[in-house]
């Protein structure tokens, strides 16, 4: 995704989602001579690669990160020539290397909670014939880091890496509702930057949210990221005090309505993250 959202990065330890354009990236360097445009801008062309624009030319990642074109073709030059990226010679286009894959298992294998969590959501996953994952913040989206499905045939297709938007999915609400009150603002009025035709709605969504976690422990989100899936979310808090985590449960609308979220998997949901903080705790 693209948008004016500026340096958030630079002022918390919160990521935005809109790629900063060349000319955000100057305007860094001038307020922060410690940061480094020329690597900023060959990150964001990484980051230009999804699953969905897994091959890329260079006109397509200069429209995705708004840099101009030339600057483009030489960090692409260099990425392939480090193994971050090859080059199809059939398609004139790149696509990410084992490098990055490198980089990504690594990071992987550092979210010890990982290991911990993964029996318990396989359990819930297969009492609830549903989706439970678990998920890490990267600017205003939800990266999954942990996955778990069901032997049911109708769960939802998403796995290690998808990304969903934290502020309409109970994942990403979760993660909203259990931070301090300044950064949860902070990163909704970037949030409504992006969307601002729907944000009234969205900002309702994560007020409610918040009363809930209050009472409950447990978020919903029942249509509003998707209008076919419904999910529930909870907050989890590593002791060790890194950032915080969140997992939810859930899957297609007609097999998890609000009665089944809220009286059933909420709690279970909610048991588990106790379970799991438990257990961290005794490391």
């Amino acid at each position: 995704m693209t948008g004016d959202v500026d340096d958030l990065d630079s002022q918390m330890s919160v990521p935005v989602s809109d790629v900063e354009t060349a000319d955000q990236l100057e305007s860094d360097e001038i307020k922060d001579r410690q940061f480094v445009v020329a690597l900023a801008r060959g990150l964001e062309v990484l980051r230009a690669f999804t699953p969905k624009d897994n091959i890329l030319g260079n006109q397509d990642i200069a429209a995705i990160t708004h840099l101009p074109k030339p600057t483009v073709s030489r960090l692409t030059h260099t990425l392939t020539r480090l193994g971050y990226l090859t080059y199809s010679e059939r398609l004139g286009k790149y696509q990410l290397g084992t490098a990055v894959l490198s980089l990504g298992y690594a990071a992987l294998a550092n979210i010890g909670v990982r290991q911990i969590a993964r029996p318990f959501m396989q359990e819930l996953a297969d009492y609830a014939n549903a989706s439970v994952s678990l998920g890490s913040r990267d600017r205003l989206n939800m990266v999954y880091v942990e996955h778990c499905r069901s032997d049911a045939t109708v769960t939802l297709r998403l796995d290690l890496g998808s990304r969903i938007p934290v502020e309409t999915t109970a994942m990403g609400r979760a993660l909203l509702a259990a931070l301090p009150a300044s950064e949860r603002q902070y990163l909704m009025d970037h949030a409504a930057k992006h969307d601002p035709k729907n944000w009234p709605r969205i900002k309702s969504g994560i007020e409610q949210a918040v009363e809930d976690y209050r009472k409950h422990g447990f978020v919903i989100s029942a249509g509003e990221w998707q209008s076919d899936v419904h999910a529930v979310g909870v907050p989890l808090v590593p002791p060790d005090g890194s950032p915080i985590l969140a997992l939810n449960c859930g899957g297609p609308a007609f097999l998890f309505d609000r009665k089944r979220l809220t009286e059933d998997l909420g709690p279970r949901l909610v048991n588990l993250v106790r379970n799991v903080e438990a257990a961290l705790m005794r490391r």
